[in-house]
């Protein structure tokens, strides 16, 4: 068995499915400039991609972590088409990707933003699939709107304080120091970010992940995440609201067994907000399991919608 299992209420059987991929037909309303201000108080108007499926099953929505964006999921989401047939979203979070930027950055108004662009898709239902950040944002949708949300899978995060367990804010000081001469190619550009990422940025796969961020535009090159925004709300975003309500659906919390995102401390409070959960481990997997061990993370998904 590829993943070890560490059962609450379920155990779920584990598979590994062949990669296959499919046409993505891109949807991406708004398409940003690199800053686009939008009000803080209403929703903000998503950008997403569609990959669409042939099946009438309800449709698979995912959510990137701090700093992602929705290509982060792209290569899962064309197997999950391929193997389920149903169609799968993958969305940027308001600032991030092409989403607009704007001052607040709270669960509230993401998960807001997220219940809008349902809304605009007519999706009356979907399967909610978040990471980190993203986990936290479907997490509070679930609770708040348990109407919405078919089935929840969280991954690598946990309904609790996580920012003892993180060095975001070394990477948003090391992004906010990065400087970059204008009209250079692409690749002596990233470079040159890399260069300079590196004294507060060890890991060489974290900086490629925050390089996926460095976008040029008329020949100059900037983040396209808003770092103030993320700055000023981080401590907030490495908490999760209080809820006495409950999410009855089923859900499964899916941690990498090398990191410390879910912990047996959690636990608690994991079956208080959601009684019906399973937890697994995907082994030799960091925070970053979809791309550490993708196969493992589509084969847990997949028996988790045939559960």
């Amino acid at each position: 068995m590829s993943v070890l299992c560490r059962l609450i209420r379920r155990g779920l059987p584990s598979g590994r499915p062949s990669c296959r991929s499919v046409p993505v037909r891109r949807d991406v309303r708004g398409e940003a400039p690199l800053v686009r201000a939008a009000s803080s108080s209403s929703p903000v108007t998503l950008t997403y991609d569609v990959f669409d499926g042939k099946g009438g099953s309800t449709p698979l929505v995912f959510l990137h972590g701090l700093f992602g964006s929705k290509s982060n999921f792209h290569s899962i989401a064309k197997s999950l088409v391929q193997r389920t047939g149903r169609k799968v979203l993958t969305v940027d979070a308001r600032n991030h990707g092409s989403s607009p930027h704007t001052p607040a950055l709270t669960y509230e108004a993401m998960s807001n933003d997220l219940k809008h662009l349902l809304a605009q898709l007519r999706i009356e239902k979907c399967v909610l699939i978040g990471h980190s950040m993203g986990g936290k944002t479907a997490m509070m949708t679930a609770l708040t709107q348990p109407g919405l949300v078919e089935r929840l899978v969280v991954v690598d995060i946990s309904p609790t304080q996580s920012s003892t367990r993180t060095n975001f804010h070394s990477y948003i000081q090391a992004m906010q120091e990065v400087k970059i001469s204008s009209d250079i190619p692409r690749s002596t550009a990233r470079r040159m970010a890399e260069d300079q990422l590196r004294g507060l940025v060890k890991e060489r796969s974290v900086r490629q992940f925050l390089l996926t961020n460095l976008v040029e535009q008329n020949g100059h090159y900037a983040w396209r995440i808003n770092l103030e925004a993320i700055s000023a709300h981080l401590d907030n975003i490495m908490r999760f609201p209080s809820f006495d309500t409950v999410f009855e659906g089923p859900t499964l919390f899916l941690g990498g067994a090398s990191s410390a995102y879910i912990s047996s401390d959690d636990y608690p409070e994991i079956q208080r907000l959601f009684p019906y959960a399973d937890i697994q481990y995907i082994p030799d997997a960091s925070h970053w399991i979809h791309a550490d061990k993708p196969l493992d993370f589509i084969s847990s998904i997949i028996s988790f919608l045939q559960s």
